[in-house]
């Protein structure tokens, strides 16, 4: 049996692997320069691992994707800062792989199987609520997350 802070650890290099490589493919298809897809890379690896991390810890999925998607800001930010590039160049690939698919496929499905009974169904009702409603507040915590970090960052003014 192992230890369970090795699994976590062991999980959590596993989920920085495969959230890196949809990164890179996004990052290729945007035409991402060569020499910063490994950046990108990295940023996605991180945000996806830390939004794990924050998942594990009993944090709901629509926080965890908002400190997630914000920890990319920051570190996308100091990208850009040391490359002289702009900042989404590495976050929009990078945030590629949070992206609530699972949650859209399952409110889309639950709608066609609506839209095909003569009937309407409370539980196939309930699923397109529960799972669209988590759609929309995963994307808007991505949108807001990545672009709390650049607002704060690049502010001409003092926040207080």
């Amino acid at each position: 049996m192992m230890n369970p802070l090795i699994e976590l650890l062991c999980s959590l290099l596993n989920d920085a692997l495969f959230s890196a490589i949809p990164a890179v493919g996004f990052a290729m298809v945007f035409n991402v320069p060569k020499r910063f897809l490994p950046y990108c890379a990295l940023a996605g690896a991180i945000g996806h691992s830390s939004r794990t991390l924050l998942l594990h810890t009993g944090l709901p999925i629509e926080w965890a994707t908002f400190a997630a998607a914000g920890l990319v800001g920051l570190i996308t930010i100091g990208f850009a800062k040391r490359h002289m590039a702009p900042p989404l160049m590495y976050a929009v690939a990078a945030i590629i792989p949070m992206v609530p698919g699972t949650y859209a496929f399952n409110t889309v499905i639950a709608l066609v199987e609506l839209t095909t009974q003569s009937e309407i169904s409370s539980e196939l009702t309930s699923q397109v609520i529960r799972n669209g409603l988590k759609t929309v507040f995963i994307l808007g915590a991505l949108s807001v997350g990545l672009a709390m970090p650049g607002l704060l960052y690049f502010r001409s003014r003092p926040v207080i």
